[in-house]
């Protein structure tokens, strides 16, 4: 198998088709109600038109959510809210039914596909269609060493473009996705420090499951020592992810790439995916046209990769749970957008 150069995908990802919106803002201008009472709505609908490459929109009627999970070793630290190595927990309340993303999606009627890429626990824990598909057992602690080699960087890259294709081959007009992990904030931070060439203070927040002020602090450190060994392979995404990413967020960025590629549009949560979608855009620029920002977060890093990719968040309602919960309570939205395009009449 030869080397996976994720520059390559800068060839491969197109942008939403430009003609199609200029159809669908033309429609938009014959509609009953008047442009701009609708607010953003009308400016999703006509995305949506261009991603879809249809005038007047179809409706998302089968959207999914995607949740990548996996540990990180420098939650050793204690840098974050939750004990180290239990993101299979997470899991298993998401499989329960027992998470705010599971009783949402219940209710809104949306599958939810977990994907363990580097979850730390005995594989017999969880069901196998979760857990077939790992790199590897936890990542490593990326203040002191590589999170995973470029060996298992690139079967994780790789994993999230499979993961990709099977959703877009079975149907999926949209995804909500998210992460389940355990310092998974950490070498999130790290990632948007390096690619926006900001110091660690800066892009460090409390995560999802909020840290005391000491805990803060050792976040601070091990950003700053991550930051150190980051900087050397910024030319070279794969071996970034390699340096100070995750297997979790190695697939995350695999599967923005090839989603892109694929057409299938994808609304981000938190400050996890957009740093994977960080990385993604510095190997193709036009990938962030195909993702919505579902939310803000409330993680100073988040607002760093947003603004980078140009990407305005849909809400603001102080959702910090992660887990895709975010990006989730954006999905009837830009489902009411698409009705809205679709079924308002026009002007006799």
């Amino acid at each position: 198998m030869s080397r996976l150069n994720l520059d390559d995908f800068s060839e491969l990802i197109e942008r939403p088709d430009s003609a199609t919106r200029r159809d669908a803002e033309e429609r938009r201008e014959r509609l009953a109600v008047p442009p701009g009472r609708l607010g953003r709505l009308d400016e999703l609908g006509e995305w949506l038109s261009a991603a879809q490459g249809a005038v007047p929109v179809r409706p998302i009627d089968r959207p999914r959510v995607v949740l990548f999970a996996g540990d990180h070793g420098v939650a050793g630290l204690d840098v974050s809210g939750r004990p180290a190595g239990g993101a299979h927990a997470l899991v298993r309340a998401v499989l329960d039914g027992a998470s705010p993303v599971a009783v949402l999606a219940r209710r809104m009627d949306v599958p939810v596909r977990v994907v363990d890429a580097g979850l730390d626990c005995d594989p017999e824990l969880l069901p196998e269609d979760v857990v077939r598909h790992r790199v590897r057992r936890g990542s490593g602690r990326i203040d002191l060493e590589d999170a995973l080699t470029p060996e298992e960087a690139e079967q994780a890259v790789r994993l999230g473009m499979a993961i990709a294709d099977e959703e877009a081959d079975s149907g999926t007009d949209l995804v909500v996705l998210g992460d389940l992990s355990v310092g998974g904030t950490t070498p999130a931070s790290t990632l948007i420090a390096a690619l926006c060439g900001t110091d660690a203070s800066v892009v460090t927040g409390r995560g999802g499951a909020g840290i005391d002020d000491l805990a803060w602090m050792r976040k601070c450190a091990a950003v700053r020592d991550a930051l150190r060994r980051a900087r050397p392979v910024l030319g070279d995404q794969l071996e970034l992810l390699a340096a100070v990413g995750g297997a979790d967020l190695a697939a995350m960025t695999g599967f923005l790439l090839q989603s892109a590629v694929r057409r299938m549009p994808v609304i981000l949560d938190g400050v996890v995916s957009a740093a994977c979608a960080l990385v993604a855009q510095r190997a193709a620029f036009r990938a962030p046209d195909w993702w919505l920002a579902g939310q803000v977060s409330g993680e100073p890093a988040q607002g760093k990769a947003l603004d980078r990719m140009a990407l305005n968040p849909l809400l603001d309602h102080g959702v910090t749970v992660g887990e895709g919960t975010g990006a989730l309570l954006a999905l009837p939205l830009v489902q009411a957008a698409a009705a809205l395009a679709a079924e308002l009449p026009e002007r006799d």
